[in-house]
Order: C-alpha cells, then sequence, then structure tokens
C-alpha cells in the first residue's frame, strides 16, 4: 500500500465548473431567468445563489479558503443586498469599485506585517520549494535582494487590482442604468450583461499584469539562487519523472 505523501497536490479547482458556477450560470439567469421566472427577485436570488453554493461547495472539498474567494463570496452577497433592497445603483458602483481598490489596498498594507500577500498570492509553498529557496538565497547571502524583488513584486500585484478598480468603475457605470427599485427585471440583466463583459474587460487584462509579475518573480529568483526553473517550483507541481 503506498503511504500517503505529506507533500502531496492538494486538489486542484476546476476551471471549467469554476466558470460555470461563478459566470455562465448567472450571466443566463439574469439575462434570460424572465422568461422562465416571473418574479424578478426570485430570479437574481436563483443566479447568486450559483456563485454562493460553489463557494460552499469548493470549501468543503479542498478544504481550503483564500482571500480571493472569501471576497468574492462577500461580493455576490452585496451585488444581492442591492438588488433586493432596491438601494440605488450608485452603490452598486461603488461596491464594484471598492472590493478590487481595497484588496490592492490591503496587498500594499501587508508588507508592513510578518505575512505579506504577495506570499499568498505568488511565492507561496503551493507554487514554489520555498524551503529550497530560501537554502539558496541563505547561502549566496542573497536575502536582502529577495526582500526587494518580494516588495516591488508586491506593488506590482496591488496595481493589477488598481487597474480593475478603475475598470470596474467605467464597465458597473455603463451597463448598470437601471435603479432597482424601478426596474428590478432590467437591473438583474444589466448586472448580467456586465458579468459577461467583465470576464473579457477586467479579468483578462489583469491576469496578464499577475502573470507577468509571476515571470518577473521567477526571473529574480532564479538570479538569486543559481537554481533552474524546475528547482524552483514546488515537488507536488512536478512531473513524476523529475521526482527521485
Amino acid at each position: 500500500m503506498e503511504s500517503e505523501n505529506p507533500n502531496q497536490r492538494p486538489q486542484q479547482e476546476s476551471l471549467f465548473t469554476s466558470i460555470f458556477f461563478n459566470i455562465l450560470a448567472p450571466v443566463l439567469l439574469l439575462t434570460q431567468g424572465d422568461r422562465l421566472i416571473a418574479e424578478p427577485a426570485y430570479v437574481l436570488i436563483i443566479a447568486l445563489a450559483f456563485p454562493v453554493i460553489y463557494f460552499i461547495y469548493d470549501l468543503r472539498r479542498r478544504g481550503k479558503k483564500n482571500l480571493i474567494s472569501v471576497i468574492g463570496f462577500v461580493s455576490v452577497l452585496l451585488t444581492g443586498g442591492v438588488g433586493l433592497l432596491e438601494l440605488p445603483r450608485f452603490w452598486f458602483i461603488v461596491k464594484e469599485t471598492a472590493i478590487p481598490a481595497l484588496i490592492g489596498l490591503a496587498i500594499i498594507g501587508s508588507l508592513k506585517t510578518r505575512f505579506p500577500l504577495v506570499r499568498t498570492f505568488l511565492f507561496s509553498p503551493q507554487v514554489f520549494d520555498v524551503d529550497r529557496i530560501q537554502q539558496a538565497l541563505s547561502e549566496r547571502n542573497n536575502q536582502p535582494q529577495m526582500d526587494r524583488a518580494l516588495a516591488l513584486s508586491t506593488w506590482m500585484l496591488a496595481s493589477s487590482f488598481f487597474v480593475s478598480a478603475v475598470l470596474n468603475y467605467f464597465v458597473a457605470n455603463y451597463f448598470i442604468q437601471t435603479e432597482p427599485s424601478v426596474d428590478k427585471a432590467q437591473f438583474n440583466a444589466e448586472v448580467g450583461a456586465m458579468t459577461g463583459w467583465s470576464f473579457l474587460i477586467i479579468a483578462l487584462p489583469c491576469t496578464v499584469i499577475m502573470m507577468a509579475v509571476l515571470f518577473y518573480l521567477i526571473r529574480q529568483i532564479k538570479q538569486l539562487t543559481g537554481l533552474e526553473v524546475d528547482d524552483l517550483v514546488a515537488a507536488a507541481h512536478k512531473q513524476p519523472d523529475s521526482i527521485n
């Protein structure tokens, strides 16, 4: 019988399932749900239930949560609150702008703590062989340079969320034109359209920025440690034939 590997790769999130529950299902319900369900409030509740259910399911399945998933969960609840309580569209736009901006500020603020968030998002044991990297840095006396690289990576990472905040403001202001108290069905449709377009207008550019930060960090680690890429990544992410 094989012994359990303590470094066994944790269950990975299913990209297709995540997109379906967080984007496709809510968008289809919010834009087309009024054809099936007469009450707009029920359409909104059911549409928002998909990402909420997925958050709970994924948390139980993988036994872990991260900052982004928690904030996304809160964002869904706030969206439901704006629609069901019929708050002015102004508050929906504020929510869409404030959440990524607050994440960016939290990332920068974490530099002053013992647990900078860049180590959660990028330089984490789930991605890198942190112990091996730290040992190589110590042997070469390059820890101060690594700290500076992580600090710069932090500012670069935060910038992706600030870009998201600005884009969110313009996208939400463009798509959300109806007050929930005036026409909840139309408000739902506008939220659905915004959600669909946000994936292209916001998620892709911010993902490109985050990938650029990751490539920068990998290049810096290689230079400071003398290790090759295959030596940098966590054992759980290596190909089986590369592990002795």
